[in-house]
C-alpha cells in the first residue's frame, strides 16, 4: 500500500539531463494551465498548498518531481496552451516535454487532466496522443465536476471520450479537487498500476 499523505518535493529538472532515472514507477500528470493540475494533486495527496497553485496559469515551467512514501513520483508537467508566455519560453517548454516523453520507460502512468465543462482542446488531443504513444497505461480525470449540473455531466463526458477517442476500455474518473469527488477511485487506480 502507498501512503498517499506521505509527499516530499525532490527537484523541478528544466532540461533532459536533470530527469529522475531511479527506476521508480512515474504517474505523469498533464493538463491545460487553468484546469486545475494542481488542485488535483494536491487533493490526492490530502495537502492544501503543495504543488502550488499559481494565481497566473502557466506558473509551472519545469517537471516537477514529488516522491510519494519513498515508492513512486507524481511528476507534474507544465501547463500547456496558455499564451502569455515568450515564443522562446514555449519552444524550451515544447522541447522539455518532447524529451521527457521520447525517453522510453520514464512514464508508468500518464494522468491527462480535463475540464469536465469544456470539449478538450486540440492541445488536449495532443497530449493524449503522446500519451497514446508512450504505450502505458492512461487515466483521464475531468476536472471541476462541481460546476455542472447533474443532468450535463453524461453527456459531457461522452464529448471528452469522442473528442480524445477514448477506446471504451479506457479509463475517464468525474472528479471535482474542489469537493473531493473521484478522489479514492483515481488514487485506487494510481495504486493498482503503481505498487
Amino acid at each position: 500500500m502507498i501512503n498517499f499523505n506521505k509527499a516530499d518535493f525532490v527537484l523541478s529538472a528544466v532540461k533532459r539531463t536533470t530527469f529522475i532515472r531511479d527506476g521508480k514507477p512515474q504517474v505523469t500528470f498533464a493538463g491545460r494551465s487553468n484546469v486545475g493540475k494542481s488542485s488535483v494533486i494536491n487533493r490526492l495527496l490530502g495537502r492544501k498548498n503543495f504543488a502550488r497553485v499559481g494565481a497566473t496559469p502557466g506558473k509551472t515551467t519545469q517537471i516537477n518531481y514529488f516522491l510519494i512514501d519513498g515508492k513512486i513520483y507524481f511528476t507534474d508537467l507544465p501547463g500547456y496552451g496558455y499564451a502569455k508566455v515568450s515564443k522562446d519560453e514555449r519552444d524550451r517548454w515544447g522541447r522539455l516535454m518532447e524529451d521527457y516523453f521520447q525517453e522510453a520507460g520514464l512514464i508508468t502512468l500518464g494522468v491527462l487532466i480535463v475540464d469536465a465543462r469544456h470539449k478538450p482542446t486540440a492541445d488536449d488531443v495532443t497530449m493524449c496522443d503522446w500519451f497514446k504513444a508512450t504505450g502505458c497505461p492512461m487515466i483521464v480525470v475531468a476536472n471541476k465536476l462541481d460546476k455542472l449540473k447533474k443532468r450535463e455531466i453524461e453527456p459531457n463526458l461522452q464529448v471528452i471520450r469522442d473528442t480524445l477517442e477514448l477506446d471504451e476500455n479506457a479509463v475517464l474518473v468525474p472528479f471535482s479537487a474542489e469537493k473531493g469527488t473521484g478522489k479514492n477511485e483515481l488514487l485506487n487506480l494510481i495504486g493498482q498500476i503503481c505498487d
